[in-house]
């Protein structure tokens, strides 16, 4: 992590001279112990970061996709005279353990257009959906399939 700050640094200040090299040293290091203590940071979290990484990535790229298969349908609605918006409530249980998994899961339902997470308790959600058809298969939605693969280390609900 100190070596990312270091490049940080680096980029923002747009040259490398003798004097921006030992400040940004210094700076990174300073930045790093702060982060260290101040946040709980630690050689095992950055251990956890970096093993977890390609992990998000990939489930940006389905958010991302989510979303805009969600915002098609919504748009195909709003601008679709015969088609009408028939709200409904969904209720499942997504059945992972870990704070993480399910405020992940919640976050990324309400991040896609026409569905919001209306409440989480554990595991148990209700979902308000636009059009019934957006609330079909949520518990075996790619969200959650994603979410399966990963075993985070969290407190458990």
């Amino acid at each position: 992590m100190a070596a990312f700050f270091f490049l940080l640094w680096i980029v923002f200040n747009g040259r490398v001279t003798t004097e921006l090299v030992i400040l940004g040293i210094v700076i990174a290091a300073v930045v790093f112990l702060f982060s260290r203590y101040a946040f709980g940071y630690s050689l095992r979290m950055e251990g956890l970061v970096w093993r977890y990484l390609p992990w998000a990535v990939v489930y940006f790229l389905n958010l991302v996709v989510e979303i805009i298969k969600a915002a098609i349908q919504v748009a195909f609605i709003i601008v679709n005279p015969s088609k009408h918006p028939d709200p409904v409530l969904v209720e499942f249980d997504s059945g992972f353990h870990t704070m993480f998994q399910n405020a992940l899961l919640a976050n990324s339902i309400t991040l896609t257009p026409g569905t919001y997470t209306v409440e989480q308790k554990g595991n148990h959600f209700k979902i308000h959906c636009l059009v019934p058809s957006m609330g079909e298969g949520l518990d075996s939605s790619s969200f959650v399939k994603l979410l399966e693969k990963v075993h985070v280390e969290r407190r458990s609900v």
